[in-house]
């Protein structure tokens, strides 16, 4: 809920202080409405459901994916489209991908967001009202704000939400705020961010030359600026930066490509996560994948991918092992409803003109 209308509301109605504090705890707690605030006069309940929003969003679909994940695409109150996911796994753990933004306006080739219209910020109370949603359906433990958009262009409001998950059950340790490399955003949360939240860098190659290419960003923030503010973040914390790479076949999967990538981040202040390309719509096989039948890497800028296979991602990451950097192979969820890495999209997805390449 909008906690400035709630506060606004409790005013008028002549109500003490405390009432904000009771209604947010029942809410964090997984509270279905006011009705369940049995502490609260049953009067009040009444008034406040008149007039108070239980969430600033409104649930306009629900998927659930063979492997348990749930995605939901909600509507803002101004109509824009949200989607937010629940990851569960076999050992317990409930975690939560979380959109900053409607849409999102760095375009990055490989993912579906970018290809959408980029509508604005989600406000914190739109943020923390995707988690609530899915807090009222299971606990919840850990959240990753890697939906929709790009968080630090939303720093604010995002470190506001961030900052409200642990009444939710999820820890500041628990909570990472991803980033494409947004260099105004990036410097203010090494600088301002006192509490434990984790930092992850979505990379993706290893030189300027062909991130450029497949994210745009790159050119306004090269690889050395960004990566000497996630070393600053590292040094500061205590603390590995995640690095995102998704593992794009032809493109930058080789193990030329993973020495390059073990260079240039060394042993000490990153942890890569290598993510299987999970492709959308309009976007997967067709040119790359005739490109690859001819032994040719698909150009950087076609708009068309293929995920790497299993073996060229176990060759990639023992190249980084050696190399002395920590990596992973993320496990995907939610594939077959959209709902995995990259592919969160709530409108038509149109085949957008290439990036030149540079």
């Amino acid at each position: 809920m909008d906690p400035t209308v709630l506060d606004s509301t409790l005013r008028e109605l002549g109500e003490p202080a405390y009432r904000a504090t009771q209604i947010w705890e029942w809410t964090a707690r997984g509270a279905s409405g006011y009705d369940a605030m049995t502490n609260l006069p049953r009067a009040l309940r009444q008034m406040l459901a008149e007039r108070v929003p239980f969430s600033t969003l409104e649930v306009d679909t629900e998927r659930e994916s063979r492997d348990g994940t749930v995605k939901t695409l909600f509507r803002t109150a101004d109509g824009h489209p949200v989607e937010a996911v629940l990851m569960r796994y076999r050992d317990g753990r409930r975690s939560l991908c979380l959109s900053s933004q409607s849409g999102c306006p760095l375009t990055c080739t490989f993912c579906a967001t970018g290809q959408m219209a980029f509508g604005r910020n989600l406000t914190a109370a739109e943020i923390v009202d995707q988690a609530l949603h899915f807090r009222r359906r299971t606990r919840v433990d850990h959240a990753v704000f890697m939906g929709m958009g790009e968080p630090m262009l939303n720093l604010d409001d995002v470190l506001a939400a961030a900052r409200r998950l642990p009444d939710l059950g999820i820890t500041h340790r628990r909570t990472t705020i991803s980033t494409v490399g947004w260099l105004p955003g990036l410097k203010r949360f090494v600088d301002e961010v006192d509490e434990p939240i984790r930092l992850a860098l979505s990379l993706h190659a290893p030189t300027d030359e062909l991130r450029s290419a497949i994210m745009p960003v790159n050119e306004r923030y090269p690889l050395e600026d960004v990566l000497r503010e996630c070393r600053r973040h590292a040094a500061r914390v205590n603390r590995r930066v995640f690095v995102e790479y998704v593992m794009l076949a032809g493109l930058n999967d080789s193990v030329e490509q993973a020495a390059a990538l073990g260079e240039l981040l060394g042993p000490d202040d990153f942890k890569v996560n290598l993510i299987p390309y999970n492709p959308i719509a309009g976007n997967a096989g067709g040119q790359a994948a005739d490109a690859r039948r001819e032994e040719q890497p698909p150009p950087a800028t076609s708009g068309f991918y293929d995920g790497s296979s299993r073996e060229r991602i176990a060759a990639f990451r023992a190249e980084l092992e050696a190399w002395h950097v920590p990596v992973t192979v993320r496990l995907t969820r939610g594939r077959d409803i959209e709902a995995a890495c990259g592919q969160l999209a709530a409108a038509p997805r149109a085949r957008r003109p290439a990036v030149p390449a540079r």
